[in-house]
């Protein structure tokens, strides 16, 4: 991987899409600035958030006050997301590069940690003259992206006229907040007053996988994140995701991933 075609650096001052026009950006806001301005549309007092920006959009980071970083810019290359590694992920497939629309996430506390760790090691490493870094890094940058593809409750869109995307977006809402309850796609179609085979057919059109899979994301996701980084108990963590039984759960757990949740807590 040449040098050149990944370079990160924080938001500290004004920073406009001419300083690396020919690259994608990935803008995360984490502190608040003044306004991003994307094709001459203002957004006022942005932070906390995450842009995915092409080389063909001109943009602008309005920051007055220097003494508080408030994120970073990682740029990229086509050959960067071109690499094997990252090719087989949604994020490409959905092409947010190039949609005609600006991808914007939202991240919860827990994942804004993981982010800013993962963007600062992958800093590090650009500056290093370890063996393997190339390696190391895009490693790094595919969990970034497994990150911000993957949580259910992130994904929104500045703009979106494509009715089926805008259906999936409120439908991946509608999982995050209803999870505990619903684990039924019948359920979340009744939500959004259209047929479960429509919604099944947006959703596969948008990101190439089925309704279903959706909702078993969210649950495995945060089933192995109550197993790995929490005290509570099976049975407690079971009722909590709105199984019937922590044998159900179990049952589940293991046809997904073939290990139960015991066995994963224990790993």
């Amino acid at each position: 991987m040449k040098p050149e075609t990944i370079n990160i650096v924080q938001i500290i001052k004004e920073t406009t899409s001419g300083q690396n026009s020919d690259k994608y950006a990935v803008c995360w806001i984490k502190n608040e600035v003044d306004g991003f301005e994307i094709d001459h549309v203002l957004y006022e007092n942005v932070s906390n958030s995450i842009f995915f920006l092409s080389p063909k959009c001109t943009w602008k980071i309005i920051k007055k006050d220097r003494t508080v970083p408030s994120g970073y810019i990682l740029y990229l290359d086509d050959e960067v997301l071109n690499n094997p590694i990252l090719s087989n992920l949604h994020i490409n497939k959905v092409r947010l590069f190039n949609s005609g629309e600006i991808p914007l996430f939202k991240l919860s506390p827990g994942i804004e940690k993981r982010t800013q760790a993962i963007l600062e090691m992958i800093d590090e490493l650009l500056g290093s003259h370890l063996n393997h870094k190339d390696d190391a890094i895009l490693s790094l940058l595919n969990t970034f992206f497994v990150y911000c593809d993957g949580q259910c409750n992130i994904k929104s869109i500045v703009s979106n006229n494509n009715s089926k995307t805008n259906i999936v977006y409120k439908f991946k809402k509608l999982v995050d907040k209803h999870i505990q309850e619903y684990h039924e796609v019948a359920d979340y179609a009744k939500l959004l007053n259209i047929s479960p085979k429509y919604l099944n057919e947006c959703v596969k059109e948008v990101l190439f996988v089925s309704s279903k899979y959706i909702i078993i994301e969210q649950l495995l996701m945060r089933s192995r994140h109550s197993l790995k980084f929490s005290n509570k108990s099976i049975k407690e963590i079971s009722f909590e995701l709105g199984f019937s039984t922590p044998d159900y759960f179990s049952y589940f757990f293991k046809s997904q991933t073939g290990i139960t949740p015991s066995s994963l807590r224990k790993s």
